[in-house]
């Protein structure tokens, strides 16, 4: 990648993603994504020009007819979500080694959000409807 990354590695340093720079990071509160990690999935949407190496240690889950998710087979970390699509990852920010400058820009299937928690972020907050509506068109 010849413009400004990020970079990013899976707990035992199997596998390893590079990304252009971007600081929005995203929240989402469907019930699949805090049934796979136990909680909201805090991301950064990265695209479709992602480097990953180490891909003999990913395993890539079809979760749904539009979207994937995978895994590092040796530690078991989380490492994205493909949509489908548009070919588009969306990364764990917490993978990212450095995090300086993140902010919290929107948070998606709010309709979806379980009462025993509340982020106080200021941020875009769209619905399931309007997460389909607003990713369709891509």
């Amino acid at each position: 990648m010849n413009e400004e990354t990020m970079e990013g590695k899976c707990l035992c340093g199997a596998v390893s993603i590079k990304a252009k720079t971007t600081k929005d990071v995203e929240a989402c509160h469907c019930g699949m994504c805090r049934q796979w990690g136990g909680g909201p999935f805090i991301a950064i949407h990265c695209g479709p020009d992602v480097q990953l190496t180490g891909v003999e240690s990913i395993t890539e889950f079809d979760s749904s007819t539009w979207a994937s998710r995978a895994f590092c087979k040796t530690c078991g970390t989380h490492l994205f979500y493909r949509f489908k699509p548009s070919n588009d990852l969306v990364v764990p920010a917490g993978l990212f080694q450095d995090q300086t400058g993140f902010e919290l820009k929107e948070q998606i299937f709010v309709d979806k959000k379980p009462a025993y928690y509340d982020f106080s972020n200021k941020t875009e907050m769209l619905t399931e409807a309007q997460v389909f509506q607003k990713y369709a068109s891509k």
